[in-house]
């Protein structure tokens, strides 16, 4: 069963106007946002606009996702990966961090002067959260998870508190690496996230339908 059908998206009639000017959205991450392995068309940013399309939702998802970057390296790219007239961002990255056992502050540090950054040019930002592995013990996972709700709180942003909720431990969602998620596991990503990427676009836009 493919995501719309699960979602009971496949004949509901479109409420927005076919001349309508669409919110545009960059969903701006890792490997994760970029589509690791997958066809484009399976890509996160891909299969989100398909689904806000199928509620009725005049919305673009601008794919700047970058395999392997940091919450450093998003940053340092952060100004031409977002271009100007971008109505709000998906952010989404993290993970590497975590995975390299990176100090919780520098991820916080760089996290926070993308939203700082971004708020100054007048662009809203959807805050995804990722959560730190078991195996880098209750010291470091209390301090990373802490960074997401945390800066939600602070720039009071939409937060969707786990990037990978649904998936984490389901081997059918994964690619053979145990790492990324496959062309499911997208499905599942979105079909989650899906609501809170609607709140956010009804609070910067509450016209985009």
């Amino acid at each position: 069963m493919t995501l719309f059908a699960a979602l009971g998206l496949g004949t509901r009639p479109s409420n927005a106007t076919p001349d309508a000017s669409p919110v545009k959205l960059v969903a701006f991450g890792d490997s994760l946002t970029a589509g690791y392995r997958l066809p484009t068309n399976a890509a996160f940013p891909t299969v989100l606009e398909r689904a806000l399309k199928a509620r009725g939702r005049a919305v673009t998802v601008a794919n700047a996702g970058v395999s392997g970057d940091t919450t450093t390296g998003g940053l340092d790219r952060l100004d031409w990966s977002v271009p100007d007239g971008t109505d709000g961002v998906i952010l989404e990255l993290g993970a590497n961090d975590m995975l390299r056992g990176t100090d919780p502050s520098v991820t916080r540090k760089a996290l926070d002067a993308m939203i700082a950054r971004l708020k100054a040019r007048g662009i809203p930002v959807l805050l995804a959260g990722m959560k730190a592995s078991p195996n880098l013990g209750p010291d470091y996972a209390t301090r990373f998870d802490a960074i997401y709700p945390d800066l939600a709180k602070r720039y009071d942003l939409v937060l969707y508190p786990f990037f990978l909720d649904g998936i984490i431990g389901d081997r059918q969602a994964h690619l053979d690496d145990g790492l990324h998620p496959n062309t499911r596991g997208v499905e599942t990503i979105v079909a989650g996230i899906l609501p809170t990427v609607e709140t956010f676009l009804d609070r910067i836009k509450p016209q985009a339908r």
